[in-house]
């Protein structure tokens, strides 16, 4: 037998979501939802998913970021980044996953607006204390 095994509704699109779509979902569904209770206070913020962080060669410490903030000035935008393998790898389930992806968003959020992430979302405790 030859071809798929399921027909797509639309042809040209997968019938099956991959690993990267449902992280992308994830990701955007956190965003959404802190977007929604700080967009007066979090001004231009461009987010985004990448598979891997660029490290440089001459990169020193044992771990790899999970994420990435630059500060926007002027009209420049704040641009929040987040890395889709390292946090994969941390992860053993898919709420695992979740959580790790409100926390490290909600940490740079938190970081940005120079609150502590229990202020940005409660969900998101601070093991430190």
């Amino acid at each position: 037998m030859r071809g798929p095994a399921v027909m797509p509704l639309q042809p040209g699109t997968p019938v099956l979501r991959t690993s990267r779509d449902r992280f992308d979902d994830l990701v955007l569904a956190v965003v959404s939802d802190i977007e929604e209770r700080w967009q007066e206070h979090l001004g231009l913020v461009e987010y985004a998913v990448e598979d891997t962080p660029q490290v440089p060669d001459d990169w020193d410490s044992d771990t790899v970021p999970l994420s990435s903030l630059v500060r926007g000035s002027g009209a420049k935008p704040s641009r929040l980044v987040v890395f889709r393998r390292p946090i994969e790898h941390r992860s053993s389930s898919r709420s695992e996953l979740e959580a790790m992806v409100l926390t490290v968003v909600v940490e740079q959020v938190a970081e940005l607006l120079g609150v502590t992430p229990e202020v940005v979302d409660p969900r998101v405790v601070d093991d430190e204390d």
